[in-house]
């Protein structure tokens, strides 16, 4: 089987991981898309491959280690390796702790903690086997600021930044293995619809007009870490809007 150079984008159904999956396309790596929605994902792989890009999609639930696991075998199967993995999946149903919003909180966890270390455990394995491979987790500004109905979103986000660091720190220096945290600011995606909190809402909507980010300005970040030459980590790369104070 001849081996592609190939890229796993968890939460690829829409906003930062649908923009990576063009993006890695663009640059010749052959996609797998996961997701829960299959039918974003299929417009997805059609769009790819008119591109001319080379995409394969499994649909995904990271809260599952064994569903992350399928995912990495069926890229495995489909590319013969795994070269980088963006975990990006994640939900931000921000809410003041008083509200109570304890379902959410534990959807968070599972989600943007837990799906990020399932989706490590998924694929590291093979890295080290094959002495090479780039894990790039998706974190915030939230993981390095904590704002008013942001508390157990930042937990999970500074989570993730801690996660990654010390995967950094883990990894054998002869392996050329890379880790990176890329911590977006305000960006223009679906995030913001998974909120119930009305008064965060309202807190959303009195804010001054700000020019968000799009996905694919996070996308072309993405790009960067990646493409760098084998001796340079990127480790982390904080962006924001201009306009964005913190």
């Amino acid at each position: 089987m001849e081996k592609v150079k190939s890229a796993i984008i968890t939460g690829a159904s829409s906003g930062i991981g649908q923009a990576t999956a063009k993006e890695l396309a663009k640059e010749g790596y052959g996609v797998m898309l996961a997701a829960r929605r299959e039918d974003r994902l299929i417009e997805l792989k059609e769009e790819i491959e008119k591109a001319g890009g080379r995409a394969e999609y499994k649909v995904t639930d990271v809260t599952s280690a064994a569903e992350m696991k399928a995912l990495a075998e069926a890229a495995l199967e489909h590319f013969g390796q795994i070269n980088v993995l963006v975990n990006n999946a994640g939900l931000m149903p921000l809410s003041y702790l008083n509200k109570l919003k304890i379902d959410e909180w534990d959807r968070m966890v599972d989600v943007n903690i837990k799906g990020v270390l399932y989706g490590i455990a998924a694929v590291l394995p093979h890295m080290e086997q094959q002495k090479e491979g780039h894990i790039i987790n998706v974190a915030s500004v939230a993981g390095h600021v904590v704002s008013p109905g942001s508390a157990v979103y930042s937990g999970t986000k500074f989570a993730v930044r801690a996660i990654t660091e010390g995967l950094r720190k883990e990894i054998d220096p002869e392996l050329n293995i890379r880790a990176t945290i890329v911590s977006p600011g305000a960006v223009e995606t679906e995030l913001r619809n998974t909120i119930t909190d009305e008064d965060v809402l309202s807190n959303f909507r009195s804010r001054s007009a700000m020019e968000p980010l799009q996905a694919a300005d996070i996308a072309r970040a993405i790009i960067y870490a990646v493409e760098q030459p084998a001796h340079v980590d990127v480790n982390e790369i904080l962006i924001r809007p201009r306009q964005q104070p913190n």
